[in-house]
């Protein structure tokens, strides 16, 4: 009994985070075509910089995430 337990609230948390993550996404997606299209009328150009910059800060929030695990 303890192993199902053990087993399911992983499979559980796996579940939710993929779908919350899917969602984030779709909803970041959505408001940068939605950006670009008012401000540029077409598809948005993004530097290296921008892109190098929002990479290192959602490294950040991951491991944010991740420490939460860790009960300290």
């Amino acid at each position: 009994m303890d192993q199902q337990l053990n087993s399911k609230w992983k499979t559980n948390l796996l579940i939710v985070g993929a779908v919350g993550g899917a969602l984030i996404g779709a909803g970041t997606a959505y408001l940068l075509a939605r950006s670009a299209e008012n401000n540029r009328g077409g598809p948005p150009e993004i530097s290296t910089k921008d892109l190098l910059s929002t990479g290192i800060a959602i490294i950040g929030v991951i491991r944010g995430i991740a420490a939460l695990g860790d009960g300290k």
